[in-house]
């Protein structure tokens, strides 16, 4: 991936390009990292996501004064759906760090020998890397009682119901299981279970599924759980997470046979192996045999076997020391590129996309790429009609990485991006400023009008089951809805005539509506597709401003001001509320009952905490983690989550992190309880 000048991490001082560059990235991941953990509806395939990672990791290694708590080098996984009974984990569900290369690899290796000075690891244990989505089943007494996702690693979705109906998951352990008893896994789809059901699709002319990992994560959250138990998930069983009254286990290896001996699912792949030789030596079998096994797996875990050894490695923010990802490198084919053309998404933005002569690629056959924008385009200078090599190893959406320059006639032209919408209006196609991107402001378009109510009904936003691609379009071009305001308006006597729409569907259909007209404001600032504004920034807009006629109301400055939003999101959100149809949509809204009401605005609280950090660990009684944070963001101070010098105070409750605490002793910051919390809360002063 490209680095612009701003992300040269030579400079001694992050320059303000450095800086914005930096912010940018973390906006970027977290919005691509939202759309794969929560919405299982990634946007960039996994080679770029990658490559987005590794600049911000090498900005901030460059620049450590730069790092931030939520920054997503720090973080795990995505925020759990609202959809879900949040489940918080005893013990959190860590992510992995990765190595791209053998060479990574040894450095990984090298690393961990010096951390245990001159203390040999003798055993490493090789895994398959399965693609699909950790969960953690809880066992008491040999029964399954609980089933959650990772989450964010601290919090996850309550998905017990769904569980319980895959087969290779018990219901009871068999043997003699300790009291309490957690394992950790990954839910995936077979590959010929995912090939069937796409195959029914296809029969029935419905849209098929992209890929068995996001028909997986999209199976195991279903609100339905009849849905779960048709769609034929597995689940392979890796890690203990918390056990009570178990044997005391001296190796990983160890581990995985108990698991396997009480019936859980334990993939047979798994070697034990001693030196970095046999790890090459398995990580290359793996790569040749990827395509043969009857799942997908997109890398291989390696970790130390000696539980003694890992307990002294220790784990960072996100991951455990001892183990790391070896991901698969990017599978390339040659292929055709036949033509260039453009779509339109429901806010107006113009992608072009590469139409290919289909070709095999990473487990799939690729018939079209996004090229991403006319500068990319150019950069990687395709043309229609070149040979161009394609990458697709696992990943959602396939990329095209160049022309293969010596099959190119000399007088093949540059291709020219449009100037107008392929729609039937045919309106401008603009790029303003700096933007990449190139735009479509007709409001009136029918390809932004589709994607937009697509949009709109998501789970990120108004969450209302059942109106996807095809029933919008449906709806549209039969004139059942203009917008998204008339989603409120369905005329369902219309509907009914509507082939596919018996009256179980239709019944189904407005259920769901009603009940989407209570989500959340933040959900219906992200619904109503503002530029710039995401799933996070609905969620500022709403703490801040406390209700949409606020919002609306609201000048630029005020905008700006609210925390966390910047110049161009308030200019953003300035025009789409000055917009007289907008205003409109907004009206059939609020007469069909939409919620607009936020929290209780945070504008007027005293700011007592203003420039200082405030760090809480452990559990406290009157606040949760998140209830904690937001009391001291809205107070004008910062919530990290780790102690520095700069840190002002260190909150503890109930189980606070060890080194937390002597952190905060060596740099002599102020540790305060629950009652001296409530306190610097008041008057943003230490008790005395």
């Amino acid at each position: 991936m490209a680095k612009s000048s701003a992300s040269d991490p030579s400079a001694t001082e992050p320059s303000s390009e450095l800086v914005a560059r930096v912010a940018a990235l973390r906006e970027e991941i977290g919005e691509h990292s939202r759309r794969y953990y929560e919405l299982d509806e990634p946007s960039i395939g996994d080679a770029e996501w990658d490559d987005l990672i590794r600049e911000l990791r090498e900005l901030e290694d460059a620049h450590p004064e730069l790092i931030t708590a939520d920054s997503p080098t720090q973080t795990i996984g995505g925020a759990p759906s609202t959809a879900f009974a949040p489940v918080e984990h005893r013990v959190p569900m860590m992510s992995l760090d990765n190595a791209f290369d053998i060479d990574e690899l040894r450095g990984w290796v090298e690393r961990l020998e010096r951390r245990l000075e001159g203390r040999t690891i003798d055993r490493y244990i090789c895994e398959l890397k399965f693609d699909g989505l950790a969960v953690s089943v809880r066992y008491e007494n040999g029964r399954l009682v609980q089933a959650a996702t990772r989450g964010n690693g601290r919090v996850g979705e309550d998905v017990t119901d769904n569980v319980r109906t895959i087969a290779a998951i018990p219901h009871e352990l068999a043997g003699s299981p300790p009291a309490v008893l957690e394992a950790r896994g990954e839910v995936y789809l077979p590959i010929a279970t995912f090939d069937a059901l796409n195959a029914d699709l296809a029969a029935r002319g419905e849209k098929t599924y992209v890929n068995p990992r996001n028909t997986a994560a999209g199976s195991l959250r279903q609100k339905d759980s009849a849905i779960t138990a048709g769609r034929g998930l597995a689940m392979w069983a890796y890690q203990l997470g918390e056990v009570q009254g178990g044997p005391d286990f001296t190796s990983h290896a160890d581990t995985l046979a108990v698991l396997e001996e009480l019936g859980l699912p334990v993939n047979p792949e798994a070697r034990v192996l001693g030196s970095f030789a046999e790890l090459e030596d398995y990580i290359n079998s793996a790569i040749e045999r990827r395509h043969d096994l009857p799942y997908e797996i997109d890398g291989v875990v390696i970790k130390v076997d000696d539980l003694g050894l890992q307990r002294d490695l220790g784990v960072t923010s996100k991951a455990p020391r001892w183990a790391i990802a070896y991901k698969f490198p990017p599978e390339e084919k040659p292929t055709t590129l036949i033509d260039i053309q453009v779509s339109i998404g429901g806010k107006g933005k113009a992608t072009p996309f590469a139409v290919l002569e289909p070709v095999f690629v990473g487990g799939s056959t690729v018939a079209m790429a996004t090229l991403h924008n006319e500068d990319q385009v150019k950069v990687k200078d395709v043309r229609p009609g070149d040979t161009v090599m394609v990458r697709k190893a696992g990943d959602v959406i396939p990329e095209v990485l160049r022309p293969v320059l010596a099959d190119r006639p000399a007088d093949r032209p540059e291709w020219v991006f449009p100037d107008v919408c392929p729609c039937p209006v045919g309106h401008a196609l603009t790029r303003e400023g700096e933007d990449a991107a190139h735009y479509c402001r007709n409001v009136t378009c029918p390809l932004q009008l589709d994607g937009w109510i697509e949009h709109f009904a998501s789970r990120g936003a108004m969450d209302i089951e059942g109106f996807g691609e095809r029933t919008v379009r449906l709806f549209t071009e039969n004139g059942i809805v203009g917008d998204i305001g008339d989603v409120y308006a369905i005329d369902f006597d219309e509907v009914r005539k509507l082939e596919g729409f018996g009256e179980t569907s239709v019944q189904n259909l407005s259920a769901a509506i009603e009940e989407s007209k209570q989500r959340p404001l933040g959900n219906l600032l992200f619904g109503l597709n503002i530029r710039h504004v995401g799933g996070s920034g609905g969620e500022l807009l709403a703490g801040h401003f406390g209700h949409l006629d606020r919002l609306a109301a609201a000048t630029e400055e005020e905008l700006a001001s609210a925390d966390g939003v910047g110049p161009i999101v308030a200019a953003s959100v300035h025009a789409w509320f000055a917009d007289p149809g907008n205003l409109a949509i907004v009206e059939k809204l609020r007469a069909a009952g939409v919620n607009f009401d936020g929290p209780e605005p945070i504008a007027d609280v005293e700011q007592v905490l203003a420039g200082k950090s405030v760090v809480v660990s452990g559990s406290l009684t009157d606040f949760s983690r998140d209830e904690a944070a937001n009391a001291i963001k809205s107070r004008g101070g910062k919530s990290p989550g780790s102690v520095s010098k700069k840190t002002f105070a260190l909150v503890v409750g109930a189980d606070p992190g060890a080194s937390k605490v002597t952190k905060a002793e060596e740099a002599d910051v102020a540790i305060l309880d629950e009652a001296g919390f409530r306190q610097l809360l008041e008057t943003g002063e230490l008790p005395t």
